[in-house]
């Protein structure tokens, strides 16, 4: 009997970070003590007030479709959150609600490029980018900035990497998986490279501007000469900690955002009513618990790379958002314990799970291959646990 499975999903990689948490998962089905520090997921449950909005809304009775770009009072609040919050100014018919950022950006690129385009990727880069860019049939170009550049792109590397080819750039700040995050100059020195290119767009992916330590976040749609050409994507999944809740939005140039709602309208129509009600009001809501998770998270950011700079031969920046790591662990690339060699990141992060019982993801699929992910969204005393493990079994490798 034949198996027939279309080109696309073929050339398609699997999703490393879902890979690696499943392979913890199916370990820890054995018996196995296993500390998985793989998914890009708070250890939060949602907080109270916006839980019982959605239970509010059930009883009012929003379990029906909804516009496909989202409900008016939730785009309503998006307009006004993106004014207060970011210094944008949107219409309603510029904002797209769909189910997770996931689904945002996915629009955009299918909304947006053919094949023969190129996309611009500052890596590290969220696994999913390029998969969802080589879909398109468009090109996935890395810029890669190591741990000395704080793995953040210079313009004079955008520069270098722009063609007549180019369509599009997407990055995120913070940054998943480095956590790093962009200064207000930092984003206007690289406007101004973007542009003079007027067929270039940039889609700005912010989904975690409340995990932000600096202070204050930038976004690049402010700046005038690109405005624009800014696609800006957010969502409720790590700020709120609504991650099953599925809800994303946009922020778009108009002919866009009614680009993307007729390809969402033929692909899963709009995202569900009752959550969308409740993001409603968690944008206008009182902000509290979201900072008080912030706040959580820069403790343990700062436990966390103490923690790591014991381990001989990790090298560690000090990401100022998000709530990853991504050390460089290169200097373990060829060293060994018996037959086993480590090769690479993912040799060396499939050792740490079988032989340390810790989930972590390889640099490889986030495009930088010394590197890799630990998400420190998990307790302080299993992220002090999780470190001695790794530091113990990196000890074997000689």
């Amino acid at each position: 009997m034949s198996q027939p499975i279309s080109k696309l999903v073929s050339r398609m990689n699997e999703s490393a970070t879902i890979k690696m948490a499943q392979l913890a998962r199916d370990l820890s089905s054995q018996g196995v003590n296993v500390i998985s520090l793989t998914l890009g997921e708070p250890d939060f449950d949602t907080p109270d007030h916006i839980k019982e909005a959605a239970k509010q809304a059930l009883d009012d009775g929003y379990t029906k479709y909804t516009p496909v770009p989202g409900l008016v009072e939730l785009r309503e609040a998006i307009v006004r959150k993106f004014k207060r919050d970011n210094g944008l100014d949107f219409a309603m018919n510029q904002i797209v609600v769909s189910n997770g950022a996931k689904q945002s950006i996915a629009n955009v690129c299918l909304s947006m490029l053919d094949e023969g385009d190129e996309v611009i990727l500052f890596a590290p880069y969220w696994v999913s980018y390029e998969e969802i860019v080589k879909m398109t049939g468009a090109m996935p170009v890395p810029v890669l900035a190591g741990v000395e550049q704080d793995f953040k792109v210079t313009p004079e590397q955008v520069r270098e990497a722009i063609t007549e080819r180019t369509k599009m750039i997407i990055f995120s700040s913070p940054c998943n998986p480095s956590g790093s995050v962009y200064s207000q100059q930092e984003l206007e020195e690289i406007a101004a490279v973007v542009a003079p290119h007027e067929q270039v767009y940039i889609v700005s992916d912010e989904i975690y501007e409340y995990i932000n330590f600096t202070g204050k976040h930038a976004s690049i749609g402010t700046v005038e000469s690109v405005r624009e050409r800014v696609v800006t994507v957010n969502g409720f999944a790590k700020g709120f900690a609504m991650t099953g809740w599925r809800l994303g939005y946009m922020g778009a140039p108009k002919f866009i955002a009614a680009a993307c709602s007729k390809l969402q309208g033929q692909f899963t129509s709009g995202a569900n009513a009752f959550g969308q009600k409740a993001a409603a009001y968690a944008l206008d809501a009182d902000l509290a618990p979201t900072y008080k998770m912030r706040d959580e998270f820069l403790k343990r950011r700062d436990l966390i790379i103490s923690l790591l700079k014991e381990i001989p031969g990790f090298k560690v920046n000090v990401p100022e958002g998000a709530f990853y790591m991504f050390p460089d662990i290169s200097y373990y690339f060829g060293k060994s314990v018996g037959d086993r060699i480590i090769n690479d990141s993912t040799d060396f992060c499939e050792y740490l799970l079988t032989v340390g019982h810790v989930g972590t993801v390889g640099g490889d699929a986030f495009g930088e291959p010394n590197c890799m992910r630990i998400s420190y969204a998990a307790s302080e005393e299993d992220l002090r646990t999780a470190v001695e493990r790794i530091k113990n079994a990196v000890a074997e490798l000689k």
